[in-house]
């Protein structure tokens, strides 16, 4: 009995989907004991809901373009490159290289990276660069005698550097021996002592 109210209730009401479907939830609803919306209340829930049944294309958002041709934010982009399309990251990446004046540090971070290949493995053993900075590369030898002959080869170093990087990129090479602990006891020095020598070189 109950299918067939509902099945001639959809058949009189068909051409009305929205309607149909609320007229079924209200049948459902009273056999449950629950009231119907009655009046001003009940016609504005189902204007809204026939308003959200309608398959309708929304309204299509305006283009606006600058004096450059450059689209905007707020419509579509025609067919080709535009500056709205997604980007690679290895794109975006190299704009922030630029833009921010890192091209110069990384470089340099590569090129060390490869210090091995560069100093030759029997330097790279002993010394390791520790910094650059203002074009000065400061290495760290395990000895002063190493120390030495880093600075005697400072030229050699700066040039396959430069050859890598560009000219003038690295314009200096200091080398330094092991940093020695501190002798220092109390707060009291002897005048005239030498201080500490490079017991570890």
């Amino acid at each position: 009995m109950g299918d067939s109210m509902s099945d001639e209730m959809y058949l009189a009401e068909g051409v009305d989907a929205p309607h149909a479907l609320l007229s079924r939830i209200r049948a459902a609803k009273e056999a449950r004991g629950e009231h119907r919306v009655q009046g001003a209340a009940g016609r504005k829930i189902i204007k809204d809901f026939g308003r959200a049944m309608k398959v309708e294309s929304g309204p299509k958002v305006r283009r606006f373009s600058s004096e450059n041709g450059v689209s905007q934010l707020g419509g579509y982009s025609e067919a080709g490159p535009s500056s709205r399309d997604p980007q690679s990251l290895a794109g975006l990446l190299n704009r922030v290289i630029m833009e921010r004046g890192w091209t110069t540090p990384l470089a340099v971070s590569s090129v060390l990276a490869r210090w091995d290949q560069i100093a030759g493995p029997s330097l790279a053993c002993k010394a390791i660069p520790e910094t650059f900075e203002g074009g000065v590369l400061t290495v760290r030898c395990e000895s002063t005698a190493w120390a030495v002959q880093v600075r005697q080869m400072k030229y050699d170093i700066m040039r396959r550097f430069n050859s890598e990087l560009g000219d003038e990129i690295v314009t200096d090479v200091r080398a330094f021996g092991p940093t020695a602990p501190s002798w220092k006891k109390g707060r009291r020095v002897a005048p005239g002592g030498r201080g500490p020598r490079d017991t570890y070189g």
